[in-house]
């Protein structure tokens, strides 16, 4: 009798890793209100946020809403341009609303914002605290009044991304520094615990302080960015000086708001 041929190989191969999802956190329950919000941010950078994925975060609210509601408000940011594909994490009526509308929750999203006065969340959900930094001396070249350079690597030593990175391609620097001893093509994005530094011009995406380090910072030597973000505060090209367009520059975050400034 002759012996079956059985197909081991899997049909589709399924991995986890690091993605660049946009996380929207809803601070007023206006349906109108924020698919307005969207449409000029989808109209400004049509390139960045046209169907770009977002995960809807309800923590900003002083309640959860009801199932109507979501789902009213997920219709309106897809007629605005944008593709809502999960809840962030939040309490026992967000995991149930997760499933009224068909939707998962991802739990990292939700643990990256400052809780607002809020209680202590269950341990379960807890991002990984980053590293301790430590302190590096002040850079007096830096125009526009810069604060001092604060340092961002872990204990483990950064990681160097030897040439460019390519339209289509992702980096990620897990709890430590990223340099990037090339370009970040148009359509590239490099993300880091830490702080980013780029020895090439700097034309797609760079996200530093990506679990929450507001003391993370952003270097390279022509700037031509589609997003610079540094702890979830971001700016498109559009947003930026079109004097800064080119020059080497420094990202930071002071007060909440995302600085840029040239470097010497």
């Amino acid at each position: 009798m002759a012996a079956t041929n059985v197909d081991f190989e899997p049909a589709g191969e399924l991995k986890f890793g690091q993605v660049g999802i946009a996380n929207l956190r809803v601070r007023t329950l206006d349906p109108e209100r924020l698919a307005a919000e969207m449409r000029d941010r989808v109209a400004r950078a049509p390139k960045l946020f046209g169907r770009a994925a977002v995960v809807i975060d309800f923590g900003g609210l002083p309640a959860t809403p009801d199932a109507a509601s979501a789902r009213a408000l997920l219709e309106a940011l897809r007629g605005a341009g944008v593709l809502p594909v999960a809840l962030a994490w939040g309490s026992s009526d967000n995991e149930k609303l997760a499933q009224e509308i068909g939707l998962p929750l991802l739990a990292k999203f939700r643990a990256q914002y400052e809780r607002e006065g809020a209680g202590p969340e269950p341990a379960t959900a807890a991002a990984p605290a980053p590293a301790a930094r430590a302190p590096a001396p002040a850079d007096s070249s830096v125009k526009g009044a810069a604060p001092a350079a604060t340092e961002t690597a872990a204990a483990q030593p950064g990681l160097v991304q030897n040439g460019a990175v390519r339209s289509g391609q992702q980096v990620y620097a897990d709890n430590r520094d990223l340099t990037v001893l090339g370009a970040v093509g148009a359509g590239a994005e490099v993300l880091a615990d830490g702080s980013i530094h780029i020895y090439g011009p700097l034309r797609g995406r760079a996200l530093a302080g990506a679990q929450g380090n507001e003391k993370a910072r952003i270097f390279c030597r022509a700037f031509q960015a589609e997003l610079v973000a540094v702890a979830g505060h971001y700016k498109v090209l559009e947003d930026i000086p079109k004097d800064l367009h080119g020059k080497a520059v420094q990202v930071w975050l002071e007060n909440e708001e995302l600085k840029i400034a040239e470097l010497a």
